[in-house]
């Protein structure tokens, strides 16, 4: 087996590419070693030990590394743990998958929201899980539209001026009742 690496826009996050399937479907986003008690592969991650976050989505695994950890002292570990785990047969989820990601919506706003969702799904996704994450639909008020950030995402440097002139331009050039994008907190 061998497991590609890529740089992410967020130094502190490095994108792995197992050459096969990591999820069927959505993402799964573990952001501390008590969350991915429901993945085996998480939990090898982890771990490997300076492990800040773990992400899933359908073909990559990104990894956060804590602040004080070296790239070079921890990638081997990491690469080692997603290697046992193929090797083991063991899934990489137990139970239900992932989901969509996005938050339900009820309301008035129906309409907005999915036409939010759609755009999401079809533009800003599959950008952003080039570079390791993922931004989901939080909610909408008021003409402000709420995402969650997550994999190399959450934390990146550069994830404010996406928010700002990549994403808010491109809802409110479809959907004229959005004025503002906000990131959420997990």
């Amino acid at each position: 087996m061998f497991i590609q690496t890529e740089s992410t826009p967020n130094p502190a996050t490095l994108k792995f590419l197992p050459g096969q399937t990591v999820l069927e479907m959505g993402t799964a986003d573990f952001p501390s070693a008590e969350a991915a008690a429901s993945s085996p592969l998480a939990r090898r991650i982890y771990a490997s030990g300076d492990v800040a976050g773990v992400f899933f989505g359908t073909d990559f695994i990104t990894v956060t590394k804590a602040d004080s950890a070296v790239w070079d002292h921890i990638k081997p570990a990491i690469l080692g743990a997603i290697m046992e785990h193929y090797q083991s047969g063991a899934p990489v989820i137990e139970g239900e998958q992932a989901a969509s990601g996005h938050a339900e919506h009820t309301g008035e706003d129906g309409d907005i929201v999915r036409q939010i969702k759609e755009l999401l799904d079809t533009r800003v996704r599959p950008a952003v899980a080039q570079d390791g994450g993922d931004i989901t639909f939080h909610g909408f008020e008021r003409g402000v539209v709420y995402l969650h950030m997550q994999g190399a995402c959450a934390g990146c440097p550069s994830s404010t001026l996406t928010l700002k002139m990549g994403i808010e331009n491109l809802l409110r050039h479809y959907i004229p009742e959005v004025t503002e994008v906000r990131p959420v907190a997990a």
